[in-house]
C-alpha cells in the first residue's frame, strides 16, 4: 500500500502539471509520456506484487489501480481546466511536492526492497534508468 500511496501523491501533481502544459498548447512530448509511464511501472509493479503476496485478490489490486490512474488522469483533466489561475509559484510547488513524494517512496521502500532482492543488478539498474531519464530529458528539450 505505501507504494500505491506513493504514487497517488507523486501522480497527481505531476499530471496537474501535465493539464497545465496542454492547456496552454504546449506538445507532449514522446520523452514525457515514456518517461511517466516507465517511472510508473516499478511502484505499480512492486505495490501489486507485495499486495499479492499478503493475500489481497487478483480483482482488488486491479480496482486500486485502475483508481490511481482514474484520479491521476482526473488531475490532468483539473490541470488543464485551472491553468489560468495557477501561478508559477503553484506550478513550482506542485513539482516539489510530486518530487518529494517520489523521493520518500523510493528511498522508504522501493531502493532497500530491490538491494536485498537483486543484489549488484539494483545499482546497475538505478544507472541505467537515471541514464535513459537523462537521454530522454535530451532529446525532449
Amino acid at each position: 500500500m505505501p507504494l500505491a500511496l506513493g504514487a497517488l501523491l507523486d501522480g497527481i501533481p505531476e499530471q496537474l502539471v501535465l493539464g497545465f502544459g496542454l492547456a496552454e498548447g504546449e506538445g507532449v512530448s514522446i520523452a514525457l509520456v515514456v518517461a511517466i509511464f516507465v517511472s510508473n511501472l516499478p511502484e505499480s509493479i512492486g505495490s501489486s506484487a507485495e499486495l499479492l503476496d499478503g493475500g489481497v485478490k487478483r480483482p482488488a489490486v486491479l480496482g486500486l489501480w485502475a483508481a490511481v490512474a482514474a484520479l491521476c488522469a482526473g488531475a490532468t483533466v483539473a490541470g488543464w481546466a485551472l491553468s489560468g489561475a495557477a501561478s508559477v509559484g503553484v506550478r513550482s510547488g506542485l513539482n516539489g511536492f510530486a518530487a518529494g513524494a517520489l523521493l520518500v517512496m523510493l528511498v522508504d521502500s522501493m531502493i532497500p526492497e530491490a538491494q536485498g532482492r537483486a543484489k549488484d543488478l539494483a545499482g546497475i539498474a538505478t544507472v541505467l534508468g537515471f541514464a535513459l531519464a537523462a537521454a530522454l530529458s535530451a532529446i525532449g528539450g
